[in-house]
Parts: C-alpha cells; structure tokens; sequence
C-alpha cells in the first residue's frame, strides 16, 4: 500500500509532467480550478489548485474532502502511484470505477487531454 509521502510525491510529479506538456495537454492544463484528491485507502485528501499548469497542494488532512472542489478525484494510492508512472492506464481505471474523477462536464472534455 503507497504512503501518504508516495501519493504527494506522485502528486508532484503529475505537477512536473503537466507544466512540462505541450500542445492540447499544455493548454488543459492552463485550466485555474480548485481540487481535490482522497486517497481512500488512506483516507486522507490533498487539497489544492490546479494553476498555472501546476497542481499545488495546499492541504493534506484525513477524511474525505471537506469541501467540494471544481475538479475531485478518488482512488487507492497504488493506483494513484501506478497511473501517474504510466503503470495503470486512466480511462481503464475509470471505466472500471477504481479511479472516480468528478468535474463539471466542460472542464472533464479539457481534462480528458490531460489523462
């Protein structure tokens, strides 16, 4: 089972790879939303923007989200370590119901680039 520490690393390097893309990813990324991420095998959730093509963690508490953010995901953290190195393919694990994604129906078309 993936640590916390695991899943914000993972976190930071899903961070790393959006600020890097470029073309249709690059500009998914630009999208300036709330978000929010439960581990729930851990229950914890990471807080944050997704901002300037960066996702930026500004708290981790336990328990699920305490607010409803713009953009939510939900998944193990294996499964969150696993997609963000290209182990677990997204729309997979979506389909499959392992990884739960919630945004407002414009915002899930911009983001489907990015995943």
């Amino acid at each position: 089972m993936a640590t916390i520490e695991e899943c914000r690393a993972a976190l930071g390097k899903l961070s790393d790879n959006m600020q890097g893309a470029e073309g249709d990813v690059r500009a998914a990324a630009a999208l300036d939303r709330s978000v929010s991420c439960h581990i729930t095998d851990l229950d914890v959730t990471f807080e944050g923007r997704l901002t300037g093509g960066r996702i930026e963690v500004d708290e981790t508490h336990p328990g699920p989200p305490r607010e409803k953010a713009q953009i939510r995901l939900a998944m193990a953290g294996d499964d969150l370590v696993a997609l963000v190195h290209g182990r677990l393919n997204f729309a997979t694990a979506w389909g499959s119901g392992r990884v739960r994604l919630e945004a407002n129906l414009l915002d899930l078309f911009r983001l489907r680039k990015l995943l």
